[in-house]
């Protein structure tokens, strides 16, 4: 079947893309793939890494870059928040306490929907589109505990959270925190799952230390994992 749109430059870039699906790729191996020309791949695969469709691992090889998960994400986002507004409400209910939902992106998680409490404080309030950071917090620690090896390592670079907590939420399926990101404030949450089994948010609880207590998961791990799990489950029934 020809795949020629009539587009030179763009039908070349998406053999670079569609090679790259295959796993990390020295320069060699690209040009192997994609039957281009060496200066022609290496142009190419430079001028996707400038717009981050294409990064490098920690060898250096061409990978897929973080712009398509995001993209990605941004496709089935509508159909996500759109289930995630009940379900958070029911876990607020649930649990009486502010309910979340984050997303990474970059260095950084958002804050892309959420059920406040009618009585929240400041420190409980997160508005939706917050950005928050992706170093101290339980979203935080579920959004990078099942990374690649490489960049788990990147991120537990200045993190308050160390590996062996990120194994521990890996085990148990959930994360929890107590004044990491903010004093006074603790969180519980869980990831949600796209079609590819991949985690693609996190949903939380998070309140006042003197009602979440210092073991926040006791009282909410529960709940929160069925919430993911229903959001989850919405993914996989819509292929997302």
């Amino acid at each position: 079947m020809d795949n020629s749109s009539g587009v030179g430059v763009l039908d070349k870039a998406a053999a670079v893309l569609s090679a790259l699906e295959a796993g990390p790729m020295t320069l060699a191996q690209l040009v192997a793939a994609t039957h281009l020309a060496r200066p022609t791949a290496h142009r190419l695969a430079v001028a996707l890494e400038h717009h981050r469709l294409v990064a490098r691992d920690m060898q250096g090889r061409f990978i897929l870059g973080p712009r398509l998960g995001e993209l990605s994400t941004a496709a089935g986002e509508d159909r996500l928040l759109a289930a995630a507004n009940p379900v958070l409400a029911a876990l607020r209910d649930h649990c009486q306490e502010s309910a979340q939902l984050y997303r990474r992106q970059g260095d950084q998680r958002i804050c892309v929907a959420a059920a406040e409490r009618p009585t929240m404080g400041l420190r409980d309030s997160i508005p939706v589109g917050a950005t928050l950071t992706m170093q101290a917090g339980s979203a935080a620690q579920i959004l990078l505990a099942w990374e690649e090896p490489d960049r788990l390592h990147r991120g537990l670079q200045g993190a308050r959270f160390t590996a062996t907590i990120l194994s521990g939420v890996r085990r148990r399926g959930w994360a929890q925190s107590v004044a990491e990101r903010e004093p006074g404030v603790a969180s519980v949450s869980a990831p949600v799952r796209g079609s590819s089994g991949r985690v693609v948010a996190a949903v939380s609880v998070s309140g006042p230390v003197e009602r979440m207590t210092r073991q926040p998961g006791r009282l909410h791990a529960a709940a929160v994992v069925a919430a993911a799990n229903r959001l989850t489950e919405v993914l996989r029934r819509t292929g997302e």
